[in-house]
């Protein structure tokens, strides 16, 4: 068995710490002693340095499960301590607090803000976190984490022994069940993809247990909202509760009527029923005490004027009283042991669960911190000799352009969130950026990172202030992110290895305690470096050799370096020893790096010239700044003197040509692409004309539907204002003048109507067309015609010709009778059936409309045998509801009311279409009263009601 890695298993966050029992005494254990005691300082250090504790783990991790010797504990102990302050030089715990800012739940904000995201141990643990941050960043909308609370210490809690009240257990189900609604949510996504795009976040959960039985059981067993334990809890607590609710029933009913006999008494200005020390008891004046024999006094009030009183006879209840509580009280107490004792057995299952849970919590949390930084996924390649040339193509051992550091890129990015916000509020057009709006990418510059295969060592030089060591820091800063599963603020594909250590000597490690000068220091520091560094190691070192005399600085330097280039993945240093650059000239897997330094502004670039030596230009910067022209001058002449060769002069130069080549082929680059940002900014300039053609024309067609529609609202609201003022009219006025109402309202009809006719040619030709027709124009129903009388208002056909050579015509609500001289065809019907129309109508006859008879009409139809009927619209003075009435009451009120009815009128019998009982009855008195003329069953044009004529 591994015995570290069974070791590094109990550094996971949320797990509690089990001691490890001791190995048997022929094994070397001084490796595992020591990281027994540096995990006892783990846990009581947590808080404040958690770093190191991700960094123990991974470096135990990488020595394996051997015996090791007292040379490579060494090295262990030298890694750990120096792993913790690399991670502070960087200043990796400021990334772990941006991240914190997307995580979701306290235990993962806490984790991220005390430096604690998780670096994987090996490549393939780091491969699993990139996967699942990607995996995280597909996803269509964030996890709800709401409701998950830290319950480590409610588990550890109960597993110490003692019993978890209500509320902790509640707290427990809600944050388990919150977790399994995680999970649902996670697997409805992987559900709604064909591909395996969340198979990472879910392997998460693959060997988890969500404790459903444990859960439920607390359900059952406790009342969440009032936070307290239910009858159902057990059988006894529901016998206890029932017996104890019978007890106070009779404990009451006997108080109440002792208080009451006191209160007749005159002994209380009220009855008084309360409890005083666990004990019921009635209220007494002090001077009344005597109407209670035998009591015991319980307690007395502020005043000391009222007495509470436990009469004699209720002494056996309150005690049976005290005792079901005391048996209650501890029945609840058995119920939540139980619950904390089933939960103890799930313990190692809940705090995996709730592991788990922070797993994803922090993967969602890096893949939310790489949406925001727009990052990309990084990739691992190998180191030396695994590396080889793919189709005779240089193969490139780290591979990252244009990448910022995240920390200097924070800035930019919060004012471009700004920015985007106020053009969300301001409601831009196109609700992009301007050129005057957008960021200065002058105050960020990313860098171009690119390394072939075969190199080990990398020597940047250039100016102060240059960025040589930003450069650096910021390579170191991506092999951790990689390594932690962040995705790199960069562009295309970044490509890196995996190295198992960073090594790191930046910035000035002078000591007064330890008596350390700068290169005492820097000289103890390269020493811990070497002893820790390994083939997969990553080593940066800023300004190496510095602090000393430079001939004897140089020499150091040139023998660390060749140190350096057999034992370690890869080493980068910066310099200003111009010595340093020469030794690619002599090993081919030394590489040369300059920062850019412009010579016309005398100011860096912060850009990386790869394969370049770079130029500290300390003169030139001195003469920018004002010094005497004399001292530079003399400052030239010992530079002449301490190169007696031209070989620095000519580096120059090439230098200063390679420069100028590079400057004109940028130049022809941005013009190259100025006209292609041109030719974008046309392209979007008709899109968006395309797109505002579209948008207005559909607020114009919204505005004139708007329009339209309030038009129609009101036309309607004066419709109903002239028909219900003919029906306010109507039923005050006799049948002679219902023809004079009649017309009344259709000239107010006809008004109204008016200003909304159709004039257009198309109606002109229609008009035309029915005016040839009109002699042979034999109206069928279902034809859409014009009616004179409204206005020209179209109208539809329901019944054809009839005997009095009118139509009747339907327009809206109302249908009326008009001669067919008076009309204009518009459209006939597809039916051309006409005799099978007619005689369909005929059946049909309406019920709620109006027939509009003129006197002379009316006097013609009775010379012709013909009974004229009055209006036959459904007022209320007409209609006879019989609903919900029953047989009896509903024939003697049919009868009342066609007794009552006026001559020649019109009753509307409404039953309804229930069981049919009212109907049939309704129908029978129908058949049999001798005032009714007839009657139309219902149909379909009127369910539910009967109309009736009567002589």
């Amino acid at each position: 068995m591994n015995l570290n890695l069974a070791l590094v298993k109990t550094f996971r966050w949320s797990a509690e710490f089990v001691p490890i029992p001791p190995p048997p005494p022929p094994l070397n254990c001084s490796k595992v002693g020591f990281f027994l005691s540096y995990h006892v300082d783990f846990c009581r250090i947590v808080p404040k340095r958690f770093p190191h504790a991700t960094t123990v783990a991974r470096n135990v991790a990488g020595f394996g499960g051997s015996v090791v010797s007292d040379e490579e504990e060494g090295k262990l102990r030298a890694s750990q301590e120096m792993m913790g302050e690399v991670e502070d030089i960087l200043e990796w715990g400021s990334i772990c607090k941006q991240v914190s800012r997307f995580a979701s739940t306290d235990t993962g904000r806490i984790l991220c803000w005390n430096g604690g995201i998780h670096v994987g141990r090996d490549k393939t643990e780091s491969e699993m976190l990139l996967d699942q941050t990607e995996a995280a960043l597909r996803l269509p909308q964030l996890l709800d984490f709401s409701g998950i609370d830290d319950i480590s210490d409610f588990v550890k809690l109960a597993a110490s022994g003692d019993i978890l009240t209500v509320r902790e257990l509640c707290i427990v189900e809600q944050t388990l069940r919150s977790v399994r609604r995680v999970y649902e949510q996670l697997k409805i996504f992987s559900d709604h993809e064909t591909c395996d795009d969340y198979s990472p976040l879910l392997e998460l959960f693959k060997d988890c247990s969500f404790v459903e039985d444990w859960v439920q059981k607390i359900g059952m067993c406790i009342n969440k909202n009032l936070l307290v334990i239910l009858d159902q809890a057990s059988s006894k607590l529901e016998s206890i509760r029932s017996e104890k609710r019978q007890n106070m029933n009779n404990l009451e009913a006997l108080l109440k009527s002792v208080s009451s006999r006191i209160f007749q008494a005159g002994g209380i200005d009220s009855p008084l029923v309360t409890r005083r020390r666990s004990r019921m008891c009635v209220g007494i004046r002090a001077s009344h005490k005597s109407l209670l024999p035998n009591s015991i006094l319980v307690g007395t009030s502020s005043s000391g004027a009222t007495y509470f009183m436990e009469p004699r006879n209720v002494m056996e209840l309150n005690n049976m009283e005290v005792q079901l509580s005391n048996s209650e009280q501890a029945e609840e107490m058995a119920i939540l042991s139980k619950l904390t004792s089933e939960l103890v057995c799930r313990k190692t299952e809940v705090l995996h669960l709730m592991e788990r849970m922070l797993d994803l919590d922090m993967a969602c949390a890096r893949g939310s911190h790489a949406r925001w930084m727009n990052a990309i996924r990084p990739s691992f390649s190998g180191t030396g000799d695994e590396m080889r040339l793919n189709d005779g193509k240089e193969v490139m051992m780290v591979d990252i352009e244009n990448i910022c550091h995240p920390l200097l890129l924070e800035p930019s990015l919060r004012k471009i969130q700004s920015q985007a916000t106020i053009l969300v509020q301001a409601d831009l057009k196109d609700g992009e950026l301007s050129e005057d709006e957008t960021v200065d990418k002058t105050v960020v510059v990313p860098l171009d990172i690119k390394i072939k295969h075969n190199k080990k060592v990398v020597v940047i030089s250039g100016p102060n202030t240059g960025g040589k060591t930003v450069s650096m820091k910021t390579l170191g800063l991506a092999a951790i992110m990689s390594k932690a599963g962040l995705f790199l603020p960069c562009t295309n594909q970044p490509k890196l290895p995996w190295f198992d250590r960073l090594l790191a000597d930046i910035g000035d490690h002078q000591s007064l305690e330890h008596n350390l000068s700068t290169f005492s220091g820097h000289v103890s520091r390269l020493c811990k470096i070497l002893d820790a560094a390994t083939t997969e190691s990553l080593v940066l070192i800023d300004e190496i050799g510095n602090g000393t005399d430079p001939s004897e600085g140089v020499v150091l330097s040139i023998s660390i370096l060749q140190y350096l280039v057999h034992r370690v993945g890869l080493a980068v240093v910066t310099t200003h020893y111009a010595d340093l650059s020469l030794l690619k000239d002599k090993d081919s897997r030394f590489e040369n790096a300059a920062m850019e330094f412009c010579t016309q502004t005398l100011k860096p670039t912060y850009r990386i010239l790869w394969g370049n030596i770079g130029k500290s230009n300390a003169l030139s910067i001195a003469k920018s700044i004002g010094f005497d022209e004399e001292i530079i001058r003399h400052a030239h002449q010992w530079v002449k003197n301490l190169l007696p060769d031209k070989r620095k002069e000519r580096h120059g130069l090439l230098y200063q040509s390679l420069l100028e080549e590079r400057n004109k082929l940028e130049a022809k680059a941005k013009k190259a692409n100025s006209v292609l940002l041109e030719v974008r900014r046309l392209h979007d300039e008709i899109n968006s004309e395309v797109v505002d053609l579209a948008t207005r024309e559909t607020i114009l067609k919204s505005n004139e539907t708007k329009k339209v529609n309030d038009e129609v609202k009101s036309v309607k609201s004066q419709m109903d204002v002239v028909v219900k003022n003919f029906e306010n009219q109507l039923k005050v006025a006799d049948l002679t003048e219902f023809s004079k109402l009649t017309r009344q309202t259709e000239s107010s009809i006809a008004s109204i109507v008016e200003p909304y006719r159709v004039k257009d040619d198309g109606m002109l030709i229609i008009e035309e067309e029915s005016s040839r027709m009109s002699a042979n124009y034999a109206p069928n129903a279902g034809d859409q015609v014009v009616v004179k009388k409204l206005g020209d208002m179209s109208a539809s056909v329901v019944e054809g010709l009839g005997d009095d050579g009118k139509i009747q015509i339907q327009y809206g609500k109302f249908r009326i009778r008009v001669k067919k001289s008076e009309v204009r065809l518009i459209k006939r019907s597809l039916k051309n059936d006409s005799k099978k129309m007619v005689s369909r109508n005929k059946r049909n006859v309406q019920s709620r409309n109006f027939n509009r008879f003129t006197k002379e009409e009316e006097s013609n139809k009775e010379e012709d045998g013909q009974v004229s009927y009055g209006a036959t619209v459904q007022t209320s003075k007409n209609t006879v509801d019989l609903r919900g009435m029953r047989m009896e009451e509903a024939s003697n009120f049919l009868n009342l009311a066609i007794s009552g009815c006026r001559s020649r009128g019109v009753l509307f019998v409404v039953h309804g279409m229930g069981t049919g009982t009212i109907k049939e009855c309704a129908y029978d008195i129908l058949r049999k009263n001798s005032r009714v003329a007839k009657f139309e069953p219902e149909n379909p044009m009127n369910h539910g009601c009967t109309v009736v004529y009567v002589k």
